[in-house]
Parts: C-alpha cells; sequence; structure tokens
C-alpha cells in the first residue's frame, strides 16, 4: 500500500476517535473541519483521483458516524450536502495547487541537473581537448588516455540528454510508444555497446530460443542501458554483474538485473524510482537520479512492473514485461 494511503488512514482514524471521545463538547462543524485534514493530506500530493477517494471516504464517514439519522447514508439537511461538497472543492483547489507546485520543483531541479550534470562532463571533454590541442607531442599512452576520457565524458552526456528526451517523450502516456516487434536479447547488446567493459564483469543467463516481445524497440534499449549503468556504477570493481532474462510461454517475459553492492535501507529502496532520488551511499558517485526513474516508466508504459530489492549481498532489479501480443505463425516458426 502508498504510504500515503496509510497516513491517511492513520489519521482519519485518529480525528475518529477524537471526535468520539469528545463528540459531547464538540459542534458538527467542527467535527467536519477535523475530517478535512486526512483529505488535505492526500491532496497534497497533487492527485486528483486519488483526492475524490479520499473525500468520499471521509464523507461517508462523517455521514454514517455524525449526521443525523447516525449510522445512515441518509441526510435530512441540505446545509450538510453543501458541506460534504465542500470537501471535494477544498480538496480540488489543493489538489491543483500542489500539482503546480511539485511542477515548478521539478522544473528548478532539472535546471540545476541540467547545470551541473552537463556541466561536468563537458567541462571534462574541453580540458582534454585543449590539451590535446595544446600539447601535441604528448607521449601517444597519454593522448588515448585523453581521447578515452573525452569518450567517457561523451557517452555520459549522450545517456543523459537521452533519458531526458525519453522522460519528455513517456509524458504522453501510452500513446507516445512506438511498437514493434522487438528481439530483447538484441536490445540488451545493443545497450552494452555504450559501455566499455570486462567481459569477466557480466555473467548472462538468457533463456534459448527466447521469442519476439511485442513492445518500444528504443525505449526497451534506454531501459537496459540504464540498468546497466545503474549496475556498473555501483557494483565493486572485482565483482560481476548478472542479468537474466526468461519467457513464461504466453504469460511474461521475466528480466533480473544484480549487482554486488553495500547495504541499502529498505527506506531508500522504496524511494529509488523517485526521480532525481540517489542513494545516501552515492554522495561520491557520479548521476543524475533519473535513470531509475525513466526505467519505471518505461516498464509502466509496457504495462509491467519493475521492483528492487536488496538482498543476495547487493541489488537485484525484478522487471516483469507482460505478452501484449502474440508473435505471428511466421515468427513462431523461425525462433
Amino acid at each position: 500500500m502508498n504510504r500515503h494511503y496509510f497516513i491517511f488512514i492513520i489519521i482519519l482514524g485518529l480525528v475518529t476517535l477524537f471526535s468520539h471521545l469528545l463528540r459531547p463538547h464538540l459542534e458538527l462543524i467542527n467535527i467536519t473541519l477535523l475530517h478535512l485534514i486526512p483529505v488535505l493530506v492526500i491532496a497534497l500530493r497533487g492527485k486528483m483521483i486519488a483526492t475524490f477517494l479520499a473525500s468520499l471516504v471521509a464523507v461517508i464517514l462523517l455521514n454514517v458516524l455524525y449526521v443525523p439519522p447516525l449510522y445512515s447514508f441518509t441526510v435530512d439537511d441540505i446545509f450538510y450536502l453543501w458541506s460534504f461538497l465542500i470537501f471535494f472543492i477544498v480538496g480540488g483547489l489543493v489538489t491543483s495547487q500542489a500539482k503546480k507546485i511539485q511542477a515548478s520543483k521539478i522544473k528548478e531541479i532539472l535546471l540545476n541537473t541540467l547545470s551541473h550534470d552537463l556541466k561536468t562532463p563537458l567541462s571534462s571533454i574541453l580540458g582534454n581537448t585543449t590539451l590535446l590541442l595544446e600539447q601535441p607531442k604528448l607521449p601517444l599512452q597519454s593522448q588515448l588516455d585523453i581521447l578515452q576520457e573525452i569518450k567517457t565524458s561523451s557517452e555520459q552526456m549522450n545517456r543523459l540528454v537521452a533519458s531526458l528526451l525519453d522522460n519528455a517523450r513517456l509524458q504522453g502516456g501510452d500513446s507516445a510508444l512506438r511498437m514493434d516487434w522487438c528481439d530483447l536479447e538484441d536490445s540488451l547488446g545493443v545497450a552494452l555497446q555504450e559501455f566499455y567493459h570486462d567481459e569477466n564483469k557480466l555473467k548472462l543467463s538468457l533463456q534459448h530460443d527466447l521469442p519476439l516481445y511485442w513492445g518500444d524497440q528504443e525505449l526497451l534499449v534506454r531501459l537496459f542501458v540504464n540498468l546497466l549503468d545503474n549496475a556498473f556504477k555501483y557494483s565493486p570493481p572485482n565483482q560481476a554483474v548478472h542479468i537474466k532474462i526468461t519467457y513464461a510461454k504466453t504469460k511474461a517475459f521475466y528480466i533480473r538485473f544484480f549487482n554486488h553492492a553495500s547495504p541499502v535501507d529498505p527506506t531508500e529502496i522504496a524511494n529509488i524510482f523517485d526521480i532525481f532520488y540517489r542513494l545516501e551511499t552515492a554522495a561520491d558517485i557520479k548521476g543524475s537520479g533519473i535513470g531509475l526513474s525513466i526505467c519505471k516508466k518505461i516498464v509502466q508504459a509496457h504495462k509491467g512492473s519493475i521492483e528492487a530489492f536488496s538482498q543476495y549481498g547487493g541489488i537485484v532489479f525484478y522487471i516483469t514485461l507482460p505478452v501484449i501480443k502474440h508473435p505471428p505463425r511466421l515468427f513462431k516458426e523461425n525462433i
């Protein structure tokens, strides 16, 4: 259960208990205002449907317990109906303002991300390029090392820009997907080409003869790129990253990414897919905090699910991609 809904239930229960204990000393208007508090808690999330449902629950509870005739849904005074309407109006107004505040906050964080995370690799590229131009007689190995740094910084910039563009595209929901038949093994291979990695640091376990998957090839590659980037950054130098892809006939594709890492607090794991969220232990690791949030959006756009757990001495990501469409018979015969 979402923690916001859990908080709503707790506050609503406390308000109801408080109202019952002080019922002889409180007027109905006071009790009504008290029951508006848990609705405001949900409204601050900026989700209109959640606010409507929270208002409905609070209004029903208020009606049954406090509005004459008691313990029924009957209302014998139009004044009470107007009181209930106020719940929805106030909740809706707060939700609307909360959405504006969240949008403003996201824009501010986005600007900070662009100014910092793009500036760092760009400065590296400019600095190293200047060094090559001003000292053309550097030893060959030094030149190769500098060029490798330029390449690494360029790839870092490319991944960040691609993530930002994918995030913007995914705002369009399902309509933003460009669906076609995809080979997940090929998608993983394309993603791996973006990284310089030691073959010993990668352990693949791919089910034989994986069928084609109906999805957005470009976004699926981005899903793998972001998961690989996260795994390589947080994995110790001498430990391998484990990737497993299996298929349950007619049901779903199951993807698992695992990398060894220091233990992560469960509360941090719960927030790991939030945009711009970074682990407290990641202060010395470069990153923008948007990669995993993009992963979640990509998986959800494909009607799937993604979960993270701190187990087996590291962090494991479980992705489920349901079979949305079955390959034509021709494809089945060829795979």
